[in-house]
Parts: C-alpha cells; structure tokens; sequence
C-alpha cells in the first residue's frame, strides 16, 4: 500500500516538474521604441525580430511611445512586421504614451495591437509623416493622402481591424484614447500591465507566415533588449539639433584647420563630425538649398576677413545663415525642426568664430616676421667701418653683417636693413 502512495506521489512529483519546466521554458522578447520612426528605429526593430525568432521566443512585444516619424521608415517597419516569422505585439505604453502618425500603421500591421489606459492613438495624416509635402498643392497632396489611405485601409483588412477609423485617422487626423480604440476595434485590448498583456495573450493563436502559432504566454520569461550602442548613437545624432550642430562643428574644425597647417586635431575632429552630420543628415527630410545656403555664408564670412566691406558680406552672411537654417529640415513638425533656440545661438557663434578666430589667423599670416632672415627686413643697426666698392660691415643687435648700399656709409653712420641676400644684407643710410 505504502509503495503504490509512493509511486502515485513521485508520479504527481514528475508531473508537476515536467509543466513547471515547460512553462519556465517559453520566453518573450521586449523592447522599447520611445521617440521618433526613423532608420535607427528600423534596424533595432529587424534585428530584434531575427533575435527573438532565433532564440525560439513565443512572441516580441514592442512598448510603443512615438510622435510619428518618417514615411519611409515606417514602411519598412510595416513590411518587417507583416513578414515576421513570430507574433508581433504593438503594446502602446505606459499611460500617456501615444501612436501618433507613423505609429497608427505601425500598429495596425502588428498580429496584436493593445494600449494601456490614458494612452492615445491616431492623427495619422500624411504631413505628420515628415514627407515635406507642400499642402498649398491640392493634387499632390491629394495623391500623397489617397496613397495613405489605401495603405492603411490593405493592413486594416488583413489584421481585420476597423479599416473606416484608419481611413478617418489619416485623412481628418482622428485621435482616440484606449477605451474608444477597443470599442472602435482600432486595438484588441486595453490592459494596465504587461503581466496581464502575457495572460491575455496564452492561449490564443495567430497565423504566422501562413502557419496556425498558439502563443503560450503566462508565466513567461520576459528577455528585455536593449538598443544597442551603435544605435544609440546613431539615434541621438539622428535628432535635427544634433545633426545641424555636428554640421557646424565639422565646418568650424576643416577651415581651422586649413588657416592653421598642423594643428590635426581640429582637422580630425571637423571630419569625424562631418561623416556624421550627413548620417544624420541621411535619416532627414533635408532640404538642400537650406544646406547650399548654410555654405554660402561661410564663404561671405571668409570673405568679409580678406575684402573690407564695412560689414555688407557679415550682414549678407548673417542672413544667408537663418534663412538656411530655417530652411534646412522640410517638415512642419516641431521634432523634426530646428529649434529656434539653437539657430539663433548658432548664428552667434559662427559669426564670431569667422571674424574673430578665423580672422586672427589670416593677420597673424599677414604679419611681418619677427625672427630669422625675413625678420631682419626694416631692422637699424650702425656701420662699424667705411664703406669701400659700396660693401663693408654693420652691427645689427649686436651680431656684424656683410652688408652692400648704394649709399656712402661711413663708421658710425646708422643704418636700415632693406633685404637680406643669404648671409649678405643690403642696407641703406638711415635718414
């Protein structure tokens, strides 16, 4: 009798391990994406989602907070999620948290969609999206809109979500907060935690690639990824201040270095911040005659050191300057713009930087020697013999020359050192 209990214990005891181990094996891989859709954002979301689809994870979950960001970011976004070989949750947290713009197509094309209360959704219109298109052109933006529309409208239906409210977010700008967004079925869930997401989530099954996956979430291990190093500088120089600094930085370097032969450093530190600067440059909407604009008051600062204009180049500069400034990122919304700030200040100091360092170093070019041959030019001495067949000797600072002068120079007369012929100086009677 003892032996069967024995056994129906050890029994219950493998059982109980068995499940425990199963249930500790599933894992889900988190990540964070807190800013703005750009390339850096893409390639931490594809990298992730190889990661976890290696790693075996049920699902990857995506805590979303994002203003929007680039259209053609986002569609990269959108095809990575579409073609993922694992489940792809849009998790639109924590409270406050939004998906503005590019964020509502992010979100529609993800398996689940879920936010967590006082959170937000929508205003999806093509000109949040930072494709720099001019709204006074009817047909082109029209076109731009229809084009949104249709894309929104092909990824509503297949996740079979509400395609009307999408068309609405994007063509009227429509905002929800969580509760409306579940009633509208804009999202699948409204849960406080990523606990209660896991719970929610096990048991249910989504089509993954044409294949049936039921997710086995509860309990779950949570593998949160982090950007990684490269990304995370790439993404703080993607920011339109950072890259319009690193710009100026690169440009003040290259002349300093040009002015000062040998220096190195700033030449070094101009080109490193240069490559950068069109990184991040790559990542924007950059309007290029914004950018020519930005060079061509350099080149009236430069100017205004080497032709006296009483101030007209400096003034030409200045104003070439904001204008370029203002124009150099085309997009009318504020976290891709350059903050007013940060031009004003820039304008300041590039204005300085070309009249005051910039200029020193082309007057101490201009200046007359002050050491070696060069330097003897204009120098006074004494004769200390009579000059005989228009040569003999002088005393300049205390060292005898050879010297020739057309002039008659006797012992004692004082002298002038008008050029300097290797160890022969040429001098003429002081007057």
């Amino acid at each position: 009798m003892k032996t069967e209990k024995m056994k129906q214990i050890i029994f219950f005891l493998i059982i109980l391990f068995g499940c425990s181990f199963a249930q500790g094996s599933h894992t889900v891989h988190v990540i964070t994406l807190d800013g703005v859709i750009n390339p850096v954002a893409t390639d931490f979301i594809r990298s992730t989602i190889k990661e976890a689809d290696a790693a075996g994870s049920e699902c990857l979950i995506i805590r979303l907070d994002t203003p929007g960001g680039l259209m053609k970011s986002m569609q990269k976004i959108v095809k990575d999620i579409l073609a993922a070989p694992i489940p792809v949750v849009i998790y639109i947290a924590p409270p406050g948290s939004r998906a503005g713009s590019a964020g509502v197509f992010i979100t529609y094309a993800a398996h689940v969609a879920a936010m967590a209360p006082g959170t937000n959704i929508g205003a999806a219109h093509p000109v949040t999206l930072g494709m720099g298109a001019d709204s006074s052109k009817g047909v082109m933006m029209e076109k731009i809109t229809n084009d949104a529309v249709a894309f929104i409208r092909s990824i509503a239906e297949k996740r079979g979500r509400n395609a009307d409210w999408a068309e609405k977010a994007v063509r009227e700008s429509a905002s929800v907060p969580a509760s409306e967004a579940l009633k509208l079925g804009v999202v699948d869930v409204v849960v406080p935690t990523l606990d209660s997401l896991l719970n929610w989530l096990d048991g249910r099954e989504y089509e993954v690639l044409s294949a049936k996956n039921v997710l086995h979430t509860a309990g779950a291990r949570r593998i949160e990824v982090e950007m990684s190093w490269r990304l995370k500088i790439l993404d703080v120089i993607s920011d339109p201040n950072i890259a319009y600094i690193l710009l100026l930085i690169g440009i003040y370097g290259i002349f300093f270095e040009l002015y000062n032969p040998g220096v190195i450093l700033p030449g070094v530190v101009g080109v490193i911040s240069l490559i950068l600067a069109f990184y991040a440059m790559h990542t924007l909407p950059v309007n290029y005659a914004g950018l020519l604009l930005i060079f061509f008051a350099i080149i009236l600062f430069v100017a205004e050191i080497k032709i006296p204009s009483h101030g007209l180049l400096t003034v030409g500069g200045i104003v070439s300057f904001v204008l370029g400034s203002i124009m150099l990122f085309k997009s009318p919304v504020p976290f891709l713009q350059l903050s007013w700030k940060v031009i004003l200040f820039a304008v300041v100091v590039t204005a300085l930087f070309f009249l005051i360092a910039v200029g020193f170093g082309i007057r101490a070019q201009r200046r007359k020697p002050v050491t070696g041959r060069e330097g003897m030019v204009g120098e006074s001495g004494n004769a200390v013999e009579n000059f005989s067949g228009g040569k003999g000797q002088v005393s300049i600072h205390g060292e005898i020359w050879r010297a020739e002068s057309t002039d008659t120079i006797r012992k004692g007369d004082p002298v002038e050192v008008i050029a300097v012929n290797h160890l022969q100086i040429k001098v003429q009677k002081k007057k």
